[in-house]
């Protein structure tokens, strides 16, 4: 079996007997502003250590606040993201050199201040999402696998905001494609669909820069309107919601003790791997998420 992925939390990893499973999906839910993006971060610094490249991370916001990924990476990691533009025609040239194909952040939709869901939307709204979204696909695979081919294994999927249906979510629907068409399939063929007519120019770079898709871990981090923690942990799954395909489910909510609040997290699914039942308290302080 493929090593474990650390979180680089301590303790979370005891929590989850040794790490992450690679080549599996893991969800980790939770309201605004629980610590999921300091999780994340955390997830995808830590790859540095353990695989010699930190992680990526791909953020689907549309609205609302940053997710604050440049200010936790730099304060709690020290670690100054390089952005990933998607703007102009993909450069295949670009994609085999190690300095520029290796950037860290890509934010698809940008904070356009629009809605996510079909049921919010009107015909004309979600066709100029779903144009959108067809016009960045291109740079999508270009972000991943140029930086999959230079020795990055972890993805870190940010901004998905709550919906009753994840069937009825663009943004959920930007996650499964980018999950089952570029994560879970071999590597070869995530070059055809970026290179296209011109995978025969790039074939024996394609051979050269081979990696294993079952080395890769990805983290979703989504938006509950749940945030208390009992009421997370009692919230049915829907049957076809990513949820139930994870692998790996992680809760975070509040907490009540008498008059006091506090957060604490739960391991809810940890599939093929023992892990610990506690609901366990944690903390976020300068350096991060702590366990307590």
């Amino acid at each position: 079996m493929n090593q474990r992925l650390k979180t680089g939390i301590e303790g979370l990893d005891e929590l989850l007997g040794g790490g992450l499973l690679p080549g599996k999906l893991t969800v980790v839910l939770g309201a605004t502003g629980i610590g999921k993006t300091q999780l994340g971060v955390s997830f995808a610094d830590h790859g540095r250590q353990q695989e010699g490249q930190r992680g990526v991370v791909f953020d689907l916001t549309s609205r609302g606040d940053s997710q604050n990924h440049f200010e936790y990476a730099a304060s709690q990691r020290d670690w100054e993201m390089a952005v990933y533009s998607a703007i102009g025609r993909v450069d295949p040239e670009l994609i085999w050199d190690p300095v520029k194909a290796r950037q860290d952040y890509l934010h698809l939709f940008e904070h356009s201040g629009r809605r996510v869901t079909a049921g919010d939307l009107d015909s004309d709204g979600w066709r100029q999402w779903k144009a959108e979204q067809t016009r960045k696909l291109d740079h999508t695979i270009a972000f991943l696998y140029g930086n999959f081919v230079h020795g990055v294994r972890r993805l870190v999927v940010d901004g998905v905001e709550p919906v009753e249906r994840a069937a009825e979510s663009i943004q959920f629907e930007m996650f499964e494609y980018v999950y089952h068409q570029v994560l879970m399939k071999e590597h070869d063929w995530v070059a055809r669909d970026l290179f296209r007519v011109g995978y025969r120019d790039n074939e024996a770079q394609v051979t050269e820069h081979a990696y294993d898709r079952n080395d890769l871990g990805c983290l979703l981090l989504a938006t509950s309107h749940e945030v208390m923690l009992d009421d997370l942990i009692s919230r049915p799954i829907e049957s076809g919601d990513v949820m139930s395909g994870a692998n790996t489910i992680i809760l975070m909510g509040k907490t009540r003790d008498g008059n006091r609040m506090g957060r604490a997290l739960y391991v809810a699914k940890h599939r093929g791997s023992a892990c610990e039942e506690s609901i366990v308290p944690y903390q976020i302080d300068d350096s991060g998420i702590r366990l307590v």
